[in-house]
């Protein structure tokens, strides 16, 4: 049957290694669209970098933004739901983690203001390509954040992740999708998949939906998808909860499996 949603990330899945839609991508993502079925992008991206990637695939409205904390419309340029860790709980992740796991440096994704990526000294000297703003920790703890970026240089992002889940639990949702040492701690039950499912909630589609994704943090919504699918270059794990593993994102992997139910030059559904 055709699906009813369509939900893929961004990075790594739909996009080339230069961050760009191949023009067969772009025809398909057309042809969903065309179909008048929803198209969702679900990134760990916020939506003021998420924006341009929909323009680029010709997406306008909603899309899951900072891995399942935002649901923002596009085409409106508004956010429809955001989850946010609130500054005590913020203070009370940073002072577990520089008691426990020294070394530890520290960012936060805000939407209060002017939306920005705003990090200490130390985690932009570790990650100096990870486009941040520089501030000071009390004013990035201050500040309701939809994202903790947590790094740390002798530590890989998996390891990172499983010593920061150990010592929090389940008070907050711990993810990675890169392997340099780089983890990102929402509220509570924030993930790709919650995210997600309150925005097909929202569009009247309880079941039926395609998703696509390579790395951990897409784990989530692969799993609440009726057909999850995972592109060749994915992480193993990604892999191994996928039904289904098609081409690596160079090789048009989003597009592949979407022409199985979208007719090629016609718009329409199968």
């Amino acid at each position: 049957m055709t699906p009813r949603l369509v939900a893929t990330d961004a990075d790594g899945t739909l996009l080339d290694h230069a961050n760009l839609v191949s023009p067969r991508t772009f025809a398909a993502v057309g042809r969903v669209l065309a179909a008048r079925v929803p198209f969702v992008l679900v990134s760990g991206r916020p939506a003021r970098t998420l924006k341009k990637i929909a323009s680029r695939a010709g997406v306008a409205g909603p899309a899951v933004c900072s891995n399942g904390a935002v649901v923002y419309d596009m085409r409106s340029d508004r956010p429809l739901r955001v989850v946010a860790l609130a500054p005590p709980e913020l203070n009370r992740v940073v002072a577990v983690l520089d008691a426990e796991l020294p070394g530890c440096a520290y960012a936060v994704e805000s939407l209060d203001g002017r939306p920005a990526l705003r990090a200490e000294a130390a985690f932009r000297a570790a990650l100096p390509a990870v486009k941040s703003e520089d501030a000071e920790r009390a004013e990035i703890l201050g500040r309701p954040g939809v994202k903790l970026a947590v790094s740390h240089p002798g530590m890989s992002s998996p390891a990172l992740a499983a010593a920061v889940t150990a010592l929090l639990g389940d008070t907050v949702s711990v993810t990675y999708s890169q392997a340099g040492g780089l983890i990102e701690v929402s509220a509570r039950g924030v993930d790709k998949g919650t995210g997600l499912a309150w925005l097909a909630g929202r569009l009247g589609v309880a079941a039926g939906a395609v998703a696509f994704g390579d790395m951990p943090n897409d784990i989530p919504m692969l799993r609440w998808a009726e057909h999850a699918v995972a592109v060749a270059n994915a992480h193993p794990d990604v892999i191994a909860v996928a039904a289904e593993v098609t081409a690596a994102n160079t090789d048009d992997g989003v597009a592949l499996v979407l022409e199985r139910w979208f007719r090629l030059g016609t718009g329409q559904p199968r």
